[in-house]
């Protein structure tokens, strides 16, 4: 029962961190572009992974082969690099609301596999739950207006695919934390991202002759602090949260959560943008929490 509390805990910090980090990603495109990003905060997130690593109690955990890795591999293709692949340019083809909707649909997509490929079970009241959840951040995408005409649908497709790509990582994940610690699996996944959008950013200065800005960049201090909180914590320590979570909770338990992440959002939009508050939003999100609150509660003992 206490680590299942401790998941719990984890799952929440989770959620804060990944809500907030929509309004970092937002501080920090005014600098740079969103494949450096991406290799910006890899960067600070293997970094922050290597001190823990060489300043922590995890060295034990690395007794590890080839062979280990090549498992651990598929996990780190589905999470961070397809996902972050499928989402940057997925974004470039549709909106954030539309991009929202679709994203609501991960603990149903997670759901499906889990039970297919794990024999996770849900009962009646768990998935009405769900589906009241997911209904909730469809409500406030769907009130600040969709246009699905504006559009494309290779946008739609890319964002389909980044979702599930998170739900295939959260059943893999699920799987693997029994035969690897959290921390192995979250290192060996951040370093293959590092590697990845490393070698795509430098890749594209390569070809536009600007390399030098790829360095230069993280002069500026504002953009500096954004990636730093999107290595360090939304990156690094949000992997490591759910990767933990998904040692002791069901995948499609965990998957539930993000949705709480879109109450975080609206929140900080609020606060640090100054953006306004309408009846919608307390509407979808008394369903949002209703709907992860239920699900849990209804879980089996």
């Amino acid at each position: 029962m206490h680590q299942v509390k401790k998941a719990y805990g984890a799952a929440v910090c989770y959620t804060v961190i990944i809500g907030l980090s929509f309004l970092f990603v937002k501080m920090s495109l005014f600098y740079t572009n969103p494949l450096d990003l991406l290799a910006y905060r890899f960067s600070a997130a293997l970094l922050t992974a290597l001190l823990v690593l060489l300043f922590g109690r995890h060295k034990i955990h690395l007794s590890i082969g080839w062979k280990d890795i090549l498992a651990i591999l598929p996990l780190a293709l589905f999470y961070p690099i397809l996902f972050f692949i499928f989402q940057t340019f997925g974004l470039a083809g549709t909106g954030s609301s539309e991009a929202g909707i679709i994203q609501a649909f991960a603990p149903i997509f997670t759901f499906f596999l889990a039970t297919f490929f794990l024999k996770e079970t849900a009962s009646l009241k768990q998935k009405i739950f769900v589906l009241l959840s997911v209904a909730g951040v469809i409500f406030i995408f769907v009130m600040q207006g969709v246009q699905l005409s504006n559009y494309s649908f290779t946008g739609w497709l890319l964002i389909l695919l980044s979702t599930l790509s998170t739900a295939v990582y959260s059943v893999m994940a699920r799987r693997l934390t029994t035969k690897y610690p959290v921390f192995t699996l979250t290192l060996i996944m951040t370093l293959f991202g590092f590697i990845t959008f490393a070698l795509l950013a430098l890749g594209s200065h390569l070809i536009a002759g600007t390399v030098k800005e790829l360095f230069t960049s993280l002069v500026n201090p504002n953009l500096l602090l954004t990636v730093l909180y999107l290595g360090v914590l939304s990156s690094f320590l949000s992997s490591f949260l759910t990767n933990y979570t998904l040692s002791q909770l069901e995948a499609f338990r965990m998957s539930i959560f993000s949705n709480l992440a879109t109450v975080i959002t609206i929140m900080a939009g609020i606060v640090f943008l100054h953006e306004t508050l309408f009846w919608y939003h307390l509407a979808g999100t008394l369903l949002i929490l209703a709907g992860v609150l239920g699900s849990n509660y209804y879980a089996s003992k």
